[in-house]
């Protein structure tokens, strides 16, 4: 079978998405890119990234990545990783270069599940048929009756996990003349809302998505432990490993962090500093499912938990159903419509858990009429400049 790379092809996707909790509505602006990569056979894998400027990494890919391994054979994973490294990041950089990567990465393993008609999930280990979920729906833009009403909807339909955000933009509303401390008091009460409503039987989970200092990470962390926080997601800027160390010493509170990530040195430093108590690589960031399988064996190392952060559940599942100690999937809601708007196929979510498919490769399809129609969408930047 030759399965040498004859084209590679990425589109920048943004679409609005919507979900509705009962009474609540979710609806928001999702971008993804996505990438097709061609055999000489006509074996078409398809990867994804997000969570990033898409049509910047979707340009990096069409005039750089893609023509640099024209002509390798898709299952040399391990070759083209290296060759993209020194293309992208040959000093060791962090940014779009891992998102790039992933995309590709993520395409191959799809390439080589499709080949040897084969799940992703059991190439990657086979350790489990289903993977269990925390359902990500405490956004922003909900208010306390809000969050009230969709976490009781979602408990509703069997959820038993929950995560929420908290320190929304914090650091970047100072130039606003953000009150640092009125934000973490209000997102102290947001959560205080959705614990009443869930009850202390289920799990809650809170994410700042780096965006507060340390000082008003730790107050707020003082607040979260009174309410059983199950973990701490991303509490200060840069995911500084010295900070989270002190904040994990002095709080008392599980601490998680990773999902944007995207160089093994930075997952080491994280475990090296005794920072989190759980790992979250993002196979759609970190370098796709050959980095993250780098940094689940790093974790297992150190004795340290892996779940999935950064959303995206349909490519994460294959990381947590192969290992032998993968974690939660994220089911992200607004992420999920996202790909159930370009991929027939997919799984659906069973109360807190997940099964596995069985079909071959990622498992689900490109929808290529979707992405015709994505495509040809004005993008964020063309709007802007409309």
């Amino acid at each position: 079978m030759d399965l040498t790379i004859r084209a590679v092809t990425a589109h920048p996707v943004t679409i609005p998405v919507s979900a509705t909790l009962g009474s609540v509505e979710l609806s928001a602006r999702m971008s993804c890119a996505i990438v097709e990569v061609t055999t000489t056979e006509g074996i078409v894998g398809h990867g994804l990234t997000a969570i990033t400027d898409t049509e910047v990494a979707a340009f990096i890919i069409n005039q750089l990545a893609g023509p640099n391994i024209i002509g390798l054979d898709a299952l040399h994973r391990e070759k083209i990783a290296e060759r993209l490294y020194w293309q992208l990041t040959p000093r060791g950089q962090t940014g779009f270069a891992s998102h790039v990567v992933s995309a590709i990465d993520l395409a191959l393993w799809d390439i080589l599940g499709k080949a040897t008609g084969f799940p992703c999930w059991k190439l990657l280990g086979g350790a489990r048929p289903e993977v269990p979920l925390y359902v990500t729906f405490g956004f922003a833009s909900l208010d306390k009756q809000q969050l009230r009403d969709a976490a009781l909807h979602l408990k509703g339909t069997g959820v038993e996990r929950f995560k929420m955000v908290a320190g929304h933009r914090a650091l970047q509303r100072r130039d606003n003349a953000a009150d640092m401390h009125a934000v973490v008091c209000s997102d102290l009460e947001r959560v205080q809302a959705v614990r009443e409503a869930i009850g202390w039987e289920c799990e809650l989970f809170v994410d700042a998505n780096c965006s507060l200092d340390a000082g008003s990470a730790a107050w707020l962390a003082g607040g979260l432990r009174e309410l059983k926080v199950s973990f701490f997601e991303e509490p200060v800027r840069d995911n500084d490993p010295g900070r989270l160390a002190d904040l994990r010493r002095t709080s008392g509170l599980r601490l998680a962090a990773g999902q944007n990530e995207g160089q093994l040195w930075r997952f080491r430093d994280l475990l090296a500093a005794n920072a989190v108590d759980v790992l979250q690589p993002n196979a759609i960031i970190c370098g796709g499912y050959t980095a993250a399988m780098k940094v689940a064996a790093l974790a297992q190392a150190g004795n340290v938990a892996i779940d999935n952060g950064g959303a995206y559940p349909f490519h994460n599942m294959h990381l947590h159903g192969g290992l032998a100690h993968g974690g939660l999937v994220e089911w992200h809601l607004l992420s999920v419509e996202l790909c159930k708007a370009l991929f027939g196929g997919l799984p659906s979510r069973d109360g807190s858990k997940m099964a596995l498919p069985d079909t071959s490769g990622l498992g689900f399809t490109l929808d290529a009429a979707a992405l015709r129609d994505a495509v040809a969408s004005p993008s964020p930047r063309q709007r802007k400049h409309n």
